[in-house]
């Protein structure tokens, strides 16, 4: 039998056939490479689809030339509608050095950018707004951390004594220290106010008693090396002294090694101008302070409080108010210890409510537990049942919507220190109840240490971003954001933002009813830890659903043409299109984050009454509900979906209770 006939493929039909079988061999090759690239762009396509945004919302990104990015630690936003991107040196040591301070002025409206002169290491400082619109900033850095084994310098404190009771004595910075026993010389790191000795004297003899005043600073080493240090107590000569100065001022200092050197704080204190865009210096604090919250009161004076002092260990207590009007700080009576940026909200009945929400620095067994703070008489109402108690650093803190409801919310959170423990727990408290309690409320996301949430104007709350582990270890960011409804307790998912966020991260509502997040600080860049991280200077918009509804926006216009000032109690009238489908009208007071805090955000509900031409709304009398300062005023209609904020001054109220304060240092609740 013949065989039968073979038939021979053309050289086309061969070259299309071996080229076909190429491709096979090469999609099975990088089958998941083909498949993770048709994920995404069906995820992009997906998410650009108009029900997707309406359901959950847009982010997209901010383009930021080249000269105005920085490692923005600190966001403020003013009431000229401009941020305000703080980064001082930005967490790099190397900027420090070079005295490379870094703040940037950014107008979202516009999307232009204003390099501002910045005159201290404002990195790590706390700010909180003004009555008149500034922005008081507060604190900042001295000195960076030294771990041990990399200080190359013997160093620590020294306490500088005062025995003339007739007049104080300054020590500028450079001030050299010698010592009487050992003979080692030690320079001061920064200038130093020893006050005048306290003078006593005795109505029956007539004998007078003195006692030295004394003011701590840090010293170091002229040279480096371990021969330098000292191993016991000694009395040091100060330079530059004459006549009885020698003997009357003195300094003592115990062991000066080479410990780990912590961060240390400035007492500088600052307000930004945002009419001139310039910051002003007023006069300092009494306590130097890194890492410290500031919480502006119901008479417009602000209470500053923990921190990391000038020789690197948390101000024990020592709190201090600054007043406005002269620009002065006083302390209060009575010492109350926290650890550094705790979560301090101004509650409706004048007192502080601290959420147990901290980030950084303190003993992890003093200072940490919730409760509701009377300035007046330094008690201290400790409220329990908070779940999760031992992870609490890092946690978010916010005063739900409408603020007249007094219930707060904490998120997530992680252990203390560098520790990878975190969760995804939310809890709830209302201060309105005879005994408040926490409760634990939904489930966030994710285990999350330092998410960003921001209050929107529909009396719901954005909450984005985190890690699951210390500043993004283990590359453990959160690439998550979910929408909270304090009516209903639930979460809803958004959309999933485009850059992780953790450590140095935040976000601010803006007046167009969008929120802006910045920020983040990862230690590595992988997920073995291998590969040293760059901070993240992008900044990245989020259109709520609200604003994908589709119909025309609310409107709410000034028929005066300007800015209002409005006192508590008043009524005041805007013009509105629509004025039927206006459901409520919040009054909003701008953010200002930091390190996981910020106690200024709050929206408070405003009685109003439908005009033929608008609405007329009144502002609660209280000034422990609406402290004084900027606000957005905001109208709400029936879809939930808000107007572009109109800006509201309102000013001090004349019978608001002010805190007693004095200029004796209090005994350290914290030794």
């Amino acid at each position: 039998m013949p065989e039968p006939k073979r038939h021979r493929l053309s050289r086309r039909t061969s070259k299309i056939l071996l080229g076909t079988g190429a491709v096979v061999v090469l999609a099975a090759a990088n089958a998941p490479a083909v498949y993770d690239f048709a994920s995404t762009q069906y995820h992009a396509y997906e998410i650009d689809k108009a029900e997707y945004k309406a359901e959950r919302g847009q982010w997209s990104l901010v383009d930021v030339p080249e000269e105005y990015r920085i490692n923005t630690i600190h966001a403020a936003l003013l009431h000229t509608g401009k941020v305000l991107l703080v980064a001082g040196s930005g967490n790099d040591a190397k900027q420090f050095d070079a005295k490379t301070f870094r703040t940037v002025l950014w107008d979202p409206k516009e999307n232009t950018f204003e390099n501002i002169p910045t005159p201290a290491d404002l990195f790590c400082a706390g700010h909180t707004q003004l009555p008149d619109g500034r922005l008081l900033v507060a604190g900042g850095t001295q000195r960076y951390e030294t771990l041990e084994g990399d200080v190359e310098k013997a160093g620590g404190l020294m306490i500088v004594y005062n025995e003339n009771p007739d007049e104080p004595k300054t020590l500028p910075k450079g001030t050299r220290f010698t010592g009487r026993e050992n003979g080692r010389t030690f320079e001061s790191h920064a200038s130093v106010i020893v006050p005048r000795a306290k003078k006593k004297t005795d109505p029956q003899t007539g004998k007078a008693e003195v006692t030295a005043s004394s003011a701590r600073v840090y010293v170091e080493a002229l040279e480096k090396g371990p021969r330098h240090q000292t191993g016991t107590q000694d009395q040091y000569r100060v330079s530059g002294l004459e006549g009885d100065e020698k003997q009357n001022i003195y300094g003592i200092a115990q062991k000066l090694s080479f410990d780990k050197k912590d961060f240390q704080g400035i007492k500088d204190t600052f307000e930004f101008d945002p009419v001139a865009e310039r910051y002003v210096q007023v006069d300092p604090m009494h306590e130097a302070r890194w890492y410290p919250t500031l919480t502006t009161l119901e008479d417009g004076k602000v209470l500053s409080v923990s921190g990391l002092d000038d020789i690197g260990q948390v101000v024990p207590g020592k709190n201090e108010i600054y007043d406005p009007r002269t620009r002065k700080w006083e302390f209060l009576p009575k010492a109350r210890f926290f650890p550094t940026y705790p979560a301090l909200f101004l509650a409706s009945d004048g007192r502080i409510f601290y959420t147990g929400s901290n980030a950084g620095y303190g003993p992890d067994d003093q200072g940490r537990e919730p409760g509701i703070w009377d300035l007046d008489s330094n008690k201290f109402t400790k409220v329990p049942g908070i779940s999760d108690p031992d992870i609490l650093e890092t946690s978010m803190s916010v005063l739900l919507p409408p603020a007249q409801e007094q219930r707060y919310m904490v998120l997530g959170g992680g252990g203390v220190g560098e520790s990878p423990k975190s969760t995804d727990r939310t809890r709830l408290v209302d201060l309105r109840e005879d005994e408040p309690r926490f409760r634990d409320g939904p489930r966030l996301y994710d285990k999350a240490r330092y998410p960003s949430s921001v209050i929107l104007p529909d009396d719901t709350v954005l909450t984005t971003n985190g890690s699951g582990d210390y500043r993004g270890k283990s590359d453990s960011n959160v690439l998550k954001a979910a929408i909270y409804d304090p009516e209903t307790d639930k979460f809803t998912a958004a959309a999933d933002p485009l850059v992780g966020r953790n450590y140095h991260s935040g976000g601010l509502l803006l007046p167009d009813g969008r929120v802006m997040t910045f920020g983040s600080d990862s230690l590595f860049s992988d997920k073995a830890n291998s590969k040293k991280a760059k901070f993240d200077q992008t900044l990245e918009i989020y259109t709520p659903p609200y604003l994908h509804q589709g119909g025309a926006r609310p409107v709410l216009r000034d028929p005066e043409g300007g800015r209002r000032t409005v006192k508590l109690g008043s009524t005041v009238s805007y013009d509105s299109d629509d004025p039927k489908a206006i459901s409520k009208v919040r009054l909003i007071r701008p953010g200002s984050f930091t390190h996981v805090t910020n106690v200024e955000q709050r929206s408070i509900a405003l009685d109003f009454d439908r005009t033929e031409k608008g609405v007329e709304v009144t502002l609660p009398q209280n000034p422990a509900l609406v402290p004084p300062g900027w606000y957005m005023l905001s109208a709400v209609d029936d879809r939930g979906v808000p107007s572009e904020a109109v800006w509201v001054h309102v000013p001090v109220a004349a019978d608001a209770p002010t805190q007693e304060t004095t200029d004796e240092d209090p005994e350290p609740a914290l030794k």
